[in-house]
């Protein structure tokens, strides 16, 4: 047998794309069974609830439990991420949860929390106030620093995230990303004035080649993995524009470095270069105004407004809506008051 791993999801890659091939002497063996004795860290009930999702794929389709694998029978495997030794302590943080039933939770992250922990964030995130609030999350193996966590957010964007609250709704959401049926709509602040009132951007992502912390586009090819990202002009402030993003692919960092690769950082993104006056006039009045701006922000300004899925009981379509946060609507009413002060001059 040959194991290929490929991340489909790259939120911090916290899912994998299993591929197998079963060998020419393989005997015929129920795939449940099989998967269990081939696959890392991974229960039998965790296979059964991937396997009802359909998440588990072979020659291209969907397949029972009852499923007798035989040689050459290639399998696609869609399950969270194997697990890592780490102690997720509950910590009582105040969260915002937009929604909640007994399948799903829609949480409206503000921004500056980390979503989960990780090195050099060891508490005060996301999860360990989920943690808190939440019993019985679904977590995967000793993976207990990401109970319920389908996806993720940067630590300064604020919006919403989909918590899952068991294992079948887990695999089903997923599954989901998997196939880029979410819908997700992101507000964002950029710089410089749009000559068209929408448009696409497409172009691989992967980690920068001397810069590891953050992400880069790439022609398309052997490097980084495919993203696309929607566009469309909201309002123009002249030196600043505000669009809507939706997002065709979910990759790390995706709108922030596809707006800096089309020259229009996100603003005060420090990390893509929009932390500084990039458009406008040499004045210190308006040298002042971007720097109270900037004071307005923790990171770029950048929002997470609507979610869209099939809900994983009900099977039918839900959509959340979040309003950017009190800041990012006042530094709004900044560029709205100084382009009235302008016009009217």
């Amino acid at each position: 047998m040959s194991t290929e791993e490929a991340e489909i999801n790259d939120q911090e890659e916290l899912y994998e794309h299993y591929r197998i091939v079963i060998e020419k002497g393989q005997m015929m063996q129920r795939i449940d069974k099989y998967l269990h004795n081939h696959l890392p860290a991974t229960s039998r009930n965790r296979i059964q609830n991937a396997i009802e999702a359909e998440n588990i794929i072979v020659n291209s389709k969907p397949v029972k439990s009852n499923y007798r694998v035989k040689p050459l029978d290639v399998i696609q495997v869609v399950l969270p991420h194997p697990v890592r030794e780490f102690e997720l302590i509950p910590q009582d943080i105040p969260i915002n949860i937009v929604y909640e039933d007994d399948d799903v939770a829609i949480i409206n992250k503000p921004a500056g929390i980390v979503v989960h922990p990780a090195y050099g964030n060891y508490d005060g995130t996301l999860m360990n106030a989920l943690a808190f609030h939440f019993k019985n999350l679904p977590h995967h193996g000793n993976r207990m620093e990401r109970p319920g966590l389908v996806h993720r957010i940067d630590k300064n964007t604020s919006g919403l995230l989909v918590i899952a609250k068991t294992d079948l709704a887990m695999n089903l959401l997923a599954k989901e990303f998997f196939d880029r049926t979410i819908d997700r709509k992101y507000i964002a602040l950029v710089w410089g004035d749009f000559k068209e009132e929408q448009g696409t951007v497409t172009g691989n992502i992967g980690r920068n080649l001397k810069n590891r912390k953050v992400m880069d586009v790439f022609p398309e090819g052997d490097y980084g993995k495919h993203a696309v990202t929607h566009y469309k002009v909201l309002e123009r402030f002249g030196y600043v524009t505000l669009i809507e993003c939706k997002l065709e692919t979910g990759r790390t960092h995706q709108i922030r470095v596809h707006m800096k690769h089309i020259n229009h950082p996100l603003f005060k993104d420090f990390e893509y270069g929009g932390d500084r006056i990039l458009k406008g006039t040499t004045f210190t009045k308006y040298k002042q105004f971007v720097e109270n701006c900037f004071d307005m922000f923790p990171g770029q300004a950048l929002h997470a407004a609507s979610l869209g899925f099939i809900h994983p009981t009900t099977k039918k379509k839900v959509y959340f809506e979040a309003d950017v946060p009190k800041n990012f609507n006042a530094v709004l009413e900044k560029w709205r008051n100084y382009v009235k002060f302008q016009k009217d001059k």
